[in-house]
């Protein structure tokens, strides 16, 4: 390795400790808002608990998942897109990612609190994918669609 390679290396970590450091310190500022909201609001029910530590953990953990995120460049190889859809496949891509490492998070919390797996696994959209897919049905397709796909102020057909 030559002097000039160790000197771009030592240069890339540089840049790479100081990004880390401002999405650590945005991150831990926003879950340490978060906990104090948590805070106040149990005060206001008799109880009183602060967990400033989940709030320092998980902004390790983010700071790291995003910056991995960052290094995969999923806009580069979708240059061939038009940019609504590069911008739709980043945000489900984000959105898959933080997904991922709250059930990684919720796992791993219930398995050293002595639960069992399937009590440790958290539940989406109010009772699982099996909830997400009965209100979908319940909806109906053509609903969905004036919702997602129609006007904004638009009146969506009633559900029969």
């Amino acid at each position: 390795m030559t002097a000039e390679a160790g000197g771009g290396r030592a240069c890339w970590w540089k840049r790479e400790l100081q990004r880390g450091l401002v999405l650590f310190l945005y991150l831990w500022t926003l879950l340490a808002l978060f906990v104090l909201n948590e805070d106040l609001a149990t005060r206001k029910l008799g109880t009183h608990a602060v967990f400033q530590g989940f709030a320092l953990i998980n902004a390790l953990i983010l700071t790291k998942v995003m910056m991995l995120s960052e290094h995969i460049d999923l806009a580069r190889r979708l240059d061939r897109w038009r940019r609504i859809w590069v911008i739709l496949a980043e945000a489900v891509f984000c959105t898959m990612i933080f997904l991922t490492v709250h059930v990684l998070e919720r796992v791993v919390i219930g398995l050293i609190d002595g639960n069992a797996l399937s009590a440790s696994m958290p539940s989406f959209g109010g009772g699982g994918l099996t909830g997400l897919l009965i209100v979908a049905r319940a909806i109906g397709a053509d609903r969905i669609q004036a919702i997602l796909f129609g006007p904004a102020n638009a009146a969506t057909p009633a559900t029969e």
